[in-house]
């Protein structure tokens, strides 16, 4: 007599019956859930601002001179970060360059004694 495959795997102790597994999905990609997040917010954003301002394009507006705005603050500091960057950057590598020498002169004098 042949029985079906439910059963088979019901008989064998090692494992659970089929009907009784349950199956794991595998998340999606994070990328994808940060990006269905973010455009929620944005939405919910508008929304709310469209109810607030009487008129979508109004909310619309409003966002866009907040990101105008932080945009411009980005690029207007960037160069003074930058730059601020470099000469930071400048004085550590003088600062190892003596700390170098330093090093090289005391390995120096410790092999003539």
């Amino acid at each position: 007599m042949r029985f079906s495959e439910p059963v088979r795997m019901a008989d064998d102790g090692e494992h659970s019956p089929v009907w009784a597994r349950t199956r794991r999905r595998r998340g999606a990609n994070p990328l994808v859930g940060v990006i269905v997040t973010l455009l929620a917010v944005f939405g919910v954003l508008t929304a709310v601002l469209g109810v607030k301002e009487r008129s979508l394009a109004e909310g619309g507006a409003i966002m866009d001179g907040w990101i105008s705005s932080a945009v411009a603050a980005v690029k207007g500091e960037a160069p003074k970060v930058a730059d601020e960057a470099v000469d930071a950057a400048g004085a550590a590598a003088g600062k190892a360059g003596d700390a170098a020498q330093a090093g090289a002169a005391a390995a120096t004098d410790e092999l003539k004694k």
